[in-house]
């Protein structure tokens, strides 16, 4: 049977305590992360835009942190459709994920990442966030509900 909104809708079974945490961390995390895109931290985000994105790069930092601050609230506030959101958060960070090349490529300093080995260090974390994603959601795991 082909995906469709009843089963997005759908409440997703129980997760364990653990993967509850993971998904509240994770949310917590994005929204100081996207509050920061608005504030404090703007400057460094302005570093990650790709210069061959089409869009101002201010824009892009701005849209992008009231992304996160929504995704993130989306994995507090709404456990019952977390694997939506879950898949949601995962592809987000795997379209982010440029971002994060483009300051290790083009070797732009932020967030501490002053030299190309700190730089290069970071870029396995993108997968582990998407893995985090779809784990502490049950995404994963609940996969074949969706399309069942």
């Amino acid at each position: 049977m082909p995906l469709s909104l009843k089963h997005l809708l759908e409440p997703a079974p129980p997760t364990e305590t653990k993967r509850t945490l993971a998904r509240l961390g994770l949310g917590g995390i994005l929204v100081f992360a996207g509050t920061s895109h608005l504030t404090f931290a703007r400057k460094d985000f302005r570093a990650q835009v790709p210069p061959w994105l089409p869009l101002p790069v201010d824009l892009v930092v701005v849209l992008s942190g009231i992304v996160e601050i929504a995704l993130g609230s989306a994995l507090l506030l709404l456990g019952r459709q977390r694997v939506p959101v879950g898949w949601i958060v995962a592809t987000f960070f795997v379209a982010i994920f440029p971002g994060n090349i483009a300051q290790y490529a083009e070797h732009r300093d932020a967030f501490g990442l002053d030299t190309d080995a700190k730089r290069l260090a970071r870029l396995p974390g993108q997968p582990l966030l998407v893995w985090l994603a779809l784990w502490s959601t049950g995404a994963w795991r609940d996969r074949r509900r969706l399309t069942s």
